[in-house]
């Protein structure tokens, strides 16, 4: 193997370590969070900029997970959907655009927002944070501790996006992101908050699996398509919480 491919998978086996053993309590408090809100009747969305959406599209409509995770998607930071790329950086700086996006969105108090940003510091995720928490919609944050409290906010209010939040996940990736170097190279390279990130929601929804099972609660699970027989299970499920699904 590489040694630098052996260094970087070495790395991200770190950074898992350190999730399993110090987000625990923040990943079942998560849970709750998600727990109350589907068995009172609520719902669940999720939003992130550019690369940081990629985690929450991994648990939209996926096989074997929760199918209630609505994605709130930003035209122009939604993935990388626009050319130049580069525009992406200057989108999610706007100040008023998450306004528009909650505003023409189903969201509403109590349900409840996974909000995903790797630094905190741009204006539209902590935007986001600011005014769902004003409307009493509960916020599950991910996001680097390391690498926030070491950039400034790029928001009026000069606050973080975790500042706003109700529960904070760490997915515990080093400031700017990349985990590599190589000698006679002053650049770091190769990133990790998307594995980590992904780590940290599956790890969140099988929380949230556990506690609806210990309530005598079905969960919402979608067999993968490919599977024989699934599709008279999913039919049933989309149906009985068909009204807290915007996504299809």
């Amino acid at each position: 193997m590489s040694v630098l491919s052996d260094t970087y998978l070495n790395g991200l086996i770190s950074l898992l370590n350190q999730i399993r053993e110090e987000e625990t309590e923040a990943l079942e408090k998560g849970a709750l969070l998600i727990a109350d809100a589907i068995e009172n009747g609520n719902r669940i969305f999720g939003f992130g900029c550019t690369h940081s959406s990629l985690p929450i599209q991994d648990v939209v409509y996926r096989a074997g997970g929760l199918i209630l995770v609505n994605p709130i998607y930003g035209p122009g930071i939604a993935s990388l959907d626009v050319r130049p790329a580069r525009m992406t950086s200057a989108i999610e700086r706007l100040e008023g655009y998450a306004k528009v996006l909650l505003d023409n969105h189903p969201i509403e108090k109590e349900d409840v927002l996974i909000l995903i940003s790797v630094s905190g510091r741009n204006a539209v995720p902590v935007e986001m944070a600011k005014i769902a928490s004003e409307r009493g919609i509960k916020i599950i944050g991910i996001t680097s501790y390391e690498y926030t409290k070491n950039v400034e906010s790029r928001h009026p209010s000069g606050k973080k996006m975790y500042e706003f939040a109700d529960v904070v996940l760490d997915n515990k990736v080093p400031k700017g992101d990349a985990m590599v170097e190589a000698e006679g190279f002053p650049v770091k390279f190769t990133p990790a908050s998307g594995v980590t990130s992904i780590a940290l929601l599956h790890s969140l929804m099988t929380v949230v699996i556990e506690l609806l099972l210990e309530r005598g609660i079905e969960p919402p699970i979608t067999i993968a398509a490919n599977v024989d027989g699934s599709g008279e299970h999913n039919d049933r499920v989309w149906k009985e919480y068909g009204d807290r699904i915007f996504y299809l």
